[in-house]
């Protein structure tokens, strides 16, 4: 297989997966049917397609890595991770769409690069995560100064929280590259508050254990739309979401995770009763301007489809 034709295969699922997550209409987000004040599903799409490159770019890079013409430490994904936050910015103004998916989503590419594929298109996901964590634990303290530049450029509720290397201390990126911090360790920093800084920490333990799993099922015998939303509540409920904790904090997102364990127990979509808890749940999420978004659990629940369509899943 060419390794171009390989990139860009990788690259189309990725953004298949972006597509395929916001298409769906999961509480408290952003849909087809949904909007935030400034965020509107059209922001996503055009978020999609402006990552493409970068999704690309890091798959051809780990193709590279595994014909040991490039070291694994050099793939860069701090810098692609911010140069594909500059890219989305640049082609929608709907503000802070996919940063924490684009964080998932480079370390993918570029292990899945890594990753022997037939010529049917097929790897091997055993293979593929061990590439995954050779590729993040290979950072550099320049991958974490290009990750603080993407977040600077996107102000998200996250790595901010630090009571070290704060992204909003003007000092910290000095410190890194002093220290030698790779991204790898200031992640491990963020983990007990982030799950996206979780996920690089512990192998996208949330991605292959929990949600790609249930995702894979669900998909057997449900109509995609309902199958997203389910997985989205599974991982609700397993796990409450870091992003509303930071924003509204631990205990409000313990009770979302609740409500959304009871609307699953319900029968989700595919009940009356669970139509009605899902439908109470999302306006709850939407009160007092979005501030109970799940953001990160539409992040892992669009690793969960980028998965999916890597392992061939088509809608």
């Amino acid at each position: 297989m060419i390794n171009c034709e390989k990139a860009q295969h990788i690259s189309k699922c990725l953004q298949l997966a972006i597509m395929l997550e916001v298409s769906s209409q999961k509480p408290g987000n952003v849909s087809f049917t949904s909007s935030f004040e400034k965020t509107r599903v059209e922001h996503f799409l055009a978020s999609a397609v402006a990552a493409g490159p970068t999704f690309q770019e890091a798959a051809y890079l780990g193709t590279s890595v595994a014909e040991k013409r490039l070291e694994v430490g050099k793939v860069g994904l701090g810098e692609l991770i911010r140069d594909c936050a500059v890219d989305v910015n640049s082609w929608q103004r709907g503000g802070n769409t996919i940063l924490g998916t684009v964080m998932l989503f480079v370390p993918i590419a570029a292990a899945a690069g890594m990753t022997p594929m037939t010529e049917d298109y097929v790897l091997d996901f055993s293979v593929l995560r061990k590439n995954i964590d050779l590729t993040v634990k290979s950072t550099s303290a320049w991958d974490s100064v290009h990750l603080y530049e993407a977040v600077e450029a996107d102000s998200p509720s996250g790595l901010g929280d630090s009571s070290d290397f704060d992204v909003n201390d003007p000092a910290s990126k000095q410190r890194l590259l002093k220290e030698n911090v790779g991204l790898f360790e200031v992640f491990k920093i963020g983990s007990g508050y982030d799950d996206i800084c979780y996920e690089w920490v512990n192998n996208f333990a949330l991605t292959f254990d929990l949600a790609y799993p249930y995702l894979k099922k669900q998909l057997e015998n449900k109509p995609l739309n309902n199958a997203v939303v389910h997985t989205f509540l599974k991982i609700l409920a397993e796990r409450p979401d870091t992003f509303i904790a930071r924003k509204v904090g631990k205990e409000k997102a313990r009770e979302i995770s609740k409500d959304a364990k009871e609307a699953l127990n319900l029968g989700g979509l595919d009940t009356a009763e669970g139509k009605k808890s899902l439908a109470a749940l999302d306006r709850k999420l939407r009160a007092k301007g979005n501030s109970c978004n799940p953001g990160t659990t539409a992040d892992l629940t669009a690793a969960a489809l980028a998965l999916a369509t890597l392992n061939g899943y088509r809608p």
